[in-house]
């Protein structure tokens, strides 16, 4: 799967990992001790919250890419 959400990615000293969040996906979170395992454990999370979506028969955002935030 090709990861096509938007990924905000940062360090997080009081956890000591790289945590991921993808806010067109709501609450979907991943972390990881580096950078990688990080992003890797995200794409597992984005694929597990679609998958679970579509079970429950929930609406898949379309990934908008790039976010604008005002």
């Amino acid at each position: 799967m090709s990861i096509k959400y938007e990924l905000i990615i940062y360090w997080s000293e009081e956890d000591k990992a790289f945590v991921v969040e993808v806010p067109e996906l709501p609450g979907c979170m991943a972390d990881g001790e580096t950078y990688e395992a990080a992003v890797a454990n995200a794409r597992k999370v984005i694929e597990e919250w679609i998958e679970t979506a579509h079970a429950l028969g929930r609406p898949v955002p379309e990934p908008k890419g790039r976010l604008i935030y005002a």
